[in-house]
């Protein structure tokens, strides 16, 4: 088995020598991203049998672990691409819906990969396409394309339309096209409904809208959404998944499900909904803890 390692530089140093000594005592053959790997052998030490090195995204591996937050998840998906490989999100953050590998579950999670004991689920994806090609390097996002105002307390105007049909112009600072993934993410943040990460939806969360009766809508994940912006300053920021760039006014945006899912690594037994009583705390009682 070979696993490719990210991470963050925050860590544990009792999390990654773990990690790395179970890899190790069960023969695992172990690349890991460059900056990660002199990160930890600054930081403490770390000094182990790595067999590749990965400094760009010409790698394979039989999956991917990415150890930090949801951040570092994500940054993760997006070296990994469409190379279908399964990435593991072991969470050395705080509260890590992508990375929700707990340190106290990390053992048990371990044994069960070394045994083949997991499942995979298939993550939906969103595809930006512009006519200049922004985002050339990667126009994918997991969790969501964020069309916001930049530089500017004025808002922006964002003309929205589902498969050629005209939905309606958005007075607001921004918009957020969201996948079920991204449902618990920043879409959650602007009052976004929670969808279970199987749902086959996208959702429209405007950010900060000027009426009062603009509300999220979730829409079927086949439909093809375009977006012409309005600005006073002409231009505007598009974000995937934090990554950002500059865009004019008058680039039209279209935004519609990936070519390809992004596979993550689940254990077996643990369903979402666990999840959402565990990091949103949901049906506890601050009264009886």
């Amino acid at each position: 088995m070979k696993i490719a390692i990210f991470g963050s530089q925050h860590q544990k140093k009792g999390q990654i020598k773990r990690i790395l000594d179970i890899l190790s005592e069960n023969n695992v053959e172990i690349s890991m991203h460059k900056k990660f790997y002199d990160y930890l052998h600054l930081s403490f030490g770390v000094n182990y049998q790595i067999a590749e090195f990965i400094d760009c995204e010409n790698f394979s591996a039989d999956m991917a672990f990415s150890i930090g937050g949801d951040g570092t998840f994500l940054r993760t998906a997006s070296i990994v691409g469409g190379k279908d490989i399964p990435i593991l999100g072991v969470n050395a953050g705080r509260l890590g819906f992508l990375a929700d590998i707990s340190d106290k579950d990390l053992d048990a999670t371990l044994e069960e990969l070394m045994l083949g004991q997991y499942r995979i689920e298939e993550r939906s994806q969103l595809m930006l396409t512009t006519k200049d090609k922004s985002f050339k390097e990667y126009n994918y996002a997991l969790n969501e394309v964020a069309i916001m105002k930049q530089d500017t307390a004025s808002m922006l105007t964002l003309h929205a339309n589902i498969n050629d049909e005209y939905l309606t112009s958005y007075q607001a600072d921004g918009l957020i096209v969201a996948t079920p993934t991204g449902s618990t993410a920043y879409s959650l943040s602007v009052g976004g409904p929670i969808m279970t990460p199987n749902s086959s939806n996208f959702i429209l969360a405007p950010i900060a809208p000027h009426s009062l009766t603009t509300r999220p809508l979730v829409v079927e994940d086949d439909s093809v959404l375009t977006f012409d912006v309005e600005s006073r300053n002409r231009s505007f920021l598009v974000s995937l998944d934090g990554r950002s760039d500059v865009l004019t006014t008058g680039t039209r945006l279209e935004v519609k499900k990936g070519d390809y899912p992004l596979k993550v690594v689940k254990r077996i037994g643990h369903t979402f909904y666990e999840t959402l009583r565990d990091k949103l705390k949901w049906g506890a009682d601050s009264r009886f803890e």
